[in-house]
């Protein structure tokens, strides 16, 4: 019964952390970060991310240009670059070694406690690819308020605002946060006790009276 429920809950953390990861390798790289509709060409829609800024038209033709220079984009964008490459290495070898743990794998099968050993490290490196997902998107959505609030700045320039890719960023680094959770705990049960001695391995002598032998000694005297 124990093996069933760990199994499923493995089952399910490596569902999530699949997820996660995939969920935040499309944040990378989709340029929906920023949103920004123009008041005087209302059929524009302006969208930038990491990588791209693309403008869309009406009839739904998108036309993207790449970022001019890295050193020339505001420091939430550089060290967003940064950290979301390093959540997608880090989910990436956080789904390895978490595999190699399953109770399924026959993988270190001879070995349980390797195998706790790698489930624990994979969720601990899945926990790592959550913060790493979390903290960029969560800065580039503080200075999108920031900027959308900021009363220095003329009512008739347009502001920019959350995209796709912001909420598909927090999902990502909620589901890769809640996959590590659930492997890192379901190693816990992975101890095995060292199992009693069998009966049969018991010597003759600690066997009572329903074994059916009783000692007799060697000097005993005969009745005639």
């Amino acid at each position: 019964m124990a093996g069933s429920w760990q199994a499923k809950v493995q089952a399910g953390g490596m569902l999530l952390a699949l997820l996660g990861w995939v969920s935040s390798c499309v944040t990378t790289f989709v340029p929906l970060w920023k949103n920004l509709n123009l008041e005087l060409n209302e059929m524009e829609i302006w969208n930038m991310g990491l990588w791209h800024v693309c403008i869309t038209q009406e009839e739904g033709a998108m036309e993207c240009q790449a970022h001019s220079s890295f050193l020339a984009l505001p420091p939430e964008l550089r060290v967003s670059r940064l950290l979301m490459c390093l959540s997608n290495g880090l989910g990436m070898l956080g789904c390895l070694l978490a595999s190699l743990g399953l109770e399924g794998w026959r993988a270190c099968e001879d070995r349980p406690g390797r195998k706790r050993q790698l489930l624990l490290a994979g969720g601990a490196t899945l926990g790592t690819a959550a913060m790493a997902t979390l903290v960029p998107v969560s800065w580039v959505a503080y200075n999108t308020v920031l900027d959308f609030w900021d009363d220095t700045v003329p009512d008739i320039v347009p502001r920019w605002e959350f995209g796709e890719a912001t909420f598909l960023g927090w999902f990502a680094g909620a589901f890769l946060a809640a996959g590590g959770l659930l492997l890192a705990c379901s190693a816990r049960s992975t101890r095995t006790a060292t199992p009693p001695a069998p009966a049969c391995q018991q010597p003759p002598a600690a066997r009572g009276p329903a074994g059916g032998h009783h000692p007799h000694p060697k000097n005993a005297d005969l009745v005639i």
